[in-house]
């Protein structure tokens, strides 16, 4: 059994990765430690920590999950590493790629895990979607069009904090670049369009992005906090395209999803039993702590997403509307 430790109690950690650790098999949530100890209290820890040092330090936390503020991850991650902890971080890894390599050469050194916790990547129907491409289902890919896209409100939240890593693009872009990774391969990706919509405190409320890989394919990707709630995803191939038809595309959790397959006018829909990635993620963590095989997110693809959220940021045509 390994014993998992939460830093942060924010709302992911309380509705999603907490009830994921309490339901895996193969996992105990052992200690929490967050500004607020009844916050704390509420993650159902068997033990609470007065401070997120005393956490990593505690001999009997195997795993340390970050469920801070995105200008946090690197520092309590490498901190966690460095004092013999695996961890898993909240996405985005980092702030940016500078961070995300020192994070990774740090964990290298240490020899831990270090994992993004992009957890639709272990969705069956996003695992699906990737066989279907790799297996040249719809020939070779020609574009890829996805948006996440609602309507947030930024009242004392970080979101709305240039400094504290807010923004669209930090927030759900992570969801729409990591799809494009497992895709395809983005060091051949160049970026031909930015265009953003900034808020007053400095923070992206919209980022439109477009680029190519490997100059035939086509990627674009809608990040927004200001447009209405939407999440979509079309993938599409020389001989047909995948449709993320039923459910959210990114973050589809206890419920039933579908994609659809449209080759020359012929229409075949495959169904998904509800499932909880949360919990899928934490199991195959703590199966690979323990001896076994499970598939976790590369640290070298976390590095080469974080390298295009840099590319993204630092186009030097994007268009900002005040």
């Amino acid at each position: 059994m390994i014993n998992w430790g939460f830093i942060g109690a924010g709302y992911v950690a309380t509705q999603g990765l907490a009830p994921a650790v309490h339901a895996a098999g193969n996992a105990d949530l052992y200690a929490a430690a967050s500004r607020d100890p009844k916050r704390s209290a509420k993650l159902s820890a068997q033990r609470i920590h007065n401070s997120y040092q005393d956490l990593i330090d505690d001999p009997l936390v195997d795993v340390v999950y970050i469920n801070l503020p995105n200008h946090l991850h690197a520092q309590w991650s490498i901190a966690a590493l460095k004092a013999g902890k695996n961890v898993l971080c909240e996405k985005p890894l980092s702030l940016n790629y500078l961070q995300a390599q020192e994070m990774a050469q740090v964990a290298k050194e240490c020899k831990k895990l270090l994992v993004e916790a992009v957890w639709s990547r272990w969705h069956p129907r996003f695992i699906r979607a990737v066989e279907l491409v790799k297996d040249g289902a719809i020939g070779e890919l020609t574009s890829i069009n996805s948006e996440f896209s609602f309507t947030a409100d930024l009242s004392n939240n970080y979101r709305q904090a240039l400094a504290m890593g807010g923004g669209a693009l930090l927030d759900v872009g992570p969801y729409q670049i990591h799809l494009w990774n497992a895709m395809a391969d983005l060091g051949n990706l160049a970026i031909t369009d930015v265009k953003q919509s900034i808020s007053p405190t400095g923070v992206d409320l919209t980022t439109e992005v477009s680029a190519k890989i490997d100059k035939n394919l086509l990627v674009n990707a809608i990040c927004s906090f200001e447009r209405p709630e939407q999440q979509g995803l079309k993938i599409k191939g020389e001989s047909g395209e995948i449709t993320f038809s039923v459910g959210e595309a990114f973050t589809n959790w206890r419920q039933p999803s579908a994609l659809s397959i449209n080759k020359a006018g012929q229409i075949k829909v495959e169904e998904f039993a509800p499932v909880d990635p949360y919990q899928l993620m934490v199991e195959a963590i703590s199966a690979q702590l323990t001896g076994g095989k499970a598939w976790l997110q590369p640290i070298d693809e976390s590095l080469k997403v974080m390298q295009v959220i840099d590319q993204i940021r630092l186009w030097p045509t994007a268009l900002t509307e005040k």
